[in-house]
């Protein structure tokens, strides 16, 4: 089992938190909530991938075109200015952004202005200790930066359009005409070597001092990346590509319960035959190099680790796709020859077979229980009710993809899930309390490990919904507003935590918050 001792924690995006420069990032509002999870007794922060975003995308962070590269607009401009990367009149912000969402395009344009600021500032100015930890930096990711590097700045002088209409000198990475290019477009391209050396700069700071706290990031890997994408153009051999390298075939879920059409994706699918002569070398990369950011790290979308939804790139819905086998099992046992126990989650949501549940049983992974969807028919047998729960899980109220607690039992739980729910908790149910019943429900499982969303400790509705499947926009915005985990929801979440002996209430103390 890879959760130690019974624990909690709560699931907040860094996008999420409050900061006067438009969304959430490394500086010292992280701090903030990293001393409000140890207050209250929690021992795991849960986020999102912190991958670059595309807004053409929507926002998403499972829409990336680096699996290994960090989000730029997450880079504190406090920390800059701490560090001496910036003199406090670049913090001037010229533009006014609102509190409860995020506006991508706004903050991109403010940020990246910012960041060649300090980028000048630090080429001019900066003394030799800085540039000795940036060519270490260089040296020690030097298995993805150089390609991400060059695709970024060649997409930009590409006018942004998609690798597959770069010239083909540049597309098929000809070594002398990316050595021309690579040179014309030198300053560029440390650029943004110089941005992941901000972020990962950052970010491992902030994770010193959640350990310092006793506080565990639990990150988040998707399983697929983006077509138009560093890590495709790099290695298009591991990817199902045609001569032009456009996917021949691509990712979904099939027909189901939700859709009569199923979902597609339109990511290309793996080449696991080509992968296998390289015995998955970039796949165990990927997790490896996730496995240093994270304590914990949840795979997502688990069940492709045994079988994949595959999809002919030229139809126009998932209903014509194809179960195809995958080498999950090779890649987790290279894994646990590194790491075992595993610190690995399996998201385990949805249409589960045999197969993907004898693959979590093989490597001993602890799967996901969401209580919103516990409360349906058949509640007694119902795998997500608490009373069915097992010790090897992780329980939520909800996930970032489902309504808050309130949000459902407002807008979408029907009159028998609420009957249900209320007979269940032994509670009379109002919208002012289910939350903190869920809650209750939650703390009390058997589960190992308690996630609890924050919207849920603060009793939001639905407008604090983080995102709405299968839709493409005003997704990944809501933000939590500074001062919003007041004093009483501190108390009060310690209070249910050391309840329920998720924590060492010896250790913890109430401070003025």
């Amino acid at each position: 089992m890879i959760i130690p001792k019974r624990s909690s924690g709560l699931l907040l995006h860094i996008t999420s938190l409050p900061s006067k420069f438009g969304i959430g990032d490394l500086g010292p509002e992280a701090y903030t909530f990293c001393d409000i999870l140890a207050e209250t007794g929690q021992r795991y922060w849960q986020i999102l991938p912190l991958n670059p975003t595309e807004h053409e995308y929507g926002n998403s962070p499972y829409s990336s075109h680096s699996a290994f590269a960090g989000n730029p607009l997450l880079i504190s401009p406090e920390l800059l200015l701490q560090d001496g990367l910036l003199q406090a009149k670049h913090l001037k912000i010229d533009h006014t952004f609102t509190e409860e969402k995020v506006d991508y395009k706004a903050v991109a344009k403010y940020k990246i202005k910012l960041l060649k600021e300090s980028y000048d500032f630090f080429k001019a100015e900066l003394p030799d200790k800085m540039w000795k930890e940036f060519t270490q930096f260089q040296k020690t990711h030097r298995s993805w930066l150089p390609d991400f590097s060059r695709f970024v700045a060649f997409k930009q002088y590409f006018s942004h359009k998609s690798w597959v209409e770069w010239p083909d000198e540049i597309k098929t990475r000809d070594k002398n005409a990316m050595q021309k290019l690579e040179q014309q477009l030198e300053d560029e391209i440390a650029f943004e070597e110089y941005l992941q050396f901000l972020f990962y700069r950052q970010w491992q700071l902030l994770t010193d001092y959640c350990t310092e706290k006793g506080i565990t990031f639990l990150g988040d890997m998707p399983f697929y990346v983006s077509h138009d994408s560093a890590d495709v153009w790099s290695h298009p051999k591991y990817f199902k590509l045609d001569k032009d390298g456009k996917p021949t075939a691509v990712s979904g879920v099939p027909p189901d319960y939700f859709s009569e059409t199923g979902q597609l994706w339109g990511t290309p699918v793996f080449d696991w035959e080509a992968m296998g002569k390289q015995d998955y070398d970039w796949w165990i990369q990927r997790i490896e190099h996730n496995l240093k950011l994270f304590g914990l790290l949840r795979l997502d979308h688990f069940r492709a680790f045994s079988a994949y939804w595959e999809v002919p790139a030229d139809e126009k819905t998932a209903i014509n796709g194809k179960w195809v086998k995958s080498p999950g099992a090779a890649i987790l046992k290279a894994i646990k020859q590194k790491h075992h126990p595993m610190p690995i989650i399996a998201e385990d949501l949805g249409e589960i077979d045999q197969p993907v549940r004898d693959l979590m049983q093989q490597f001993d992974l602890p799967g996901m229980l969401v209580l919103l969807f516990a409360f349906g028919e058949d509640i007694s047998t119902n795998p997500y009710a608490p009373h069915n729960h097992s010790v090897n899980s992780v329980v939520y109220t909800g996930t970032h993809d489902n309504s808050t607690v309130k949000g459902w039992y407002e807008k979408t739980a029907s009159t028998e899930d609420k009957r249900r729910l209320s007979e269940y908790s032994n509670h009379k149910l109002n919208k002012d309390n289910v939350a903190d019943v869920m809650m209750h429900l939650a703390l009390g499982s058997v589960a190992q490990l308690a996630i609890l969303p924050v919207q849920d400790v603060l009793r939001l509705g639905i407008d604090a919904m983080m995102n709405v499947p299968s839709t493409s926009k005003g997704n990944w915005e809501w933000r939590l507003k500074k001062g919003q985990f007041a004093t009483q929801q501190v108390k009060h979440l310690h209070e249910i935590t050391a309840l329920y002996g998720r924590c060492d209430t010896e250790k913890i103390s109430i401070n003025n918050l």
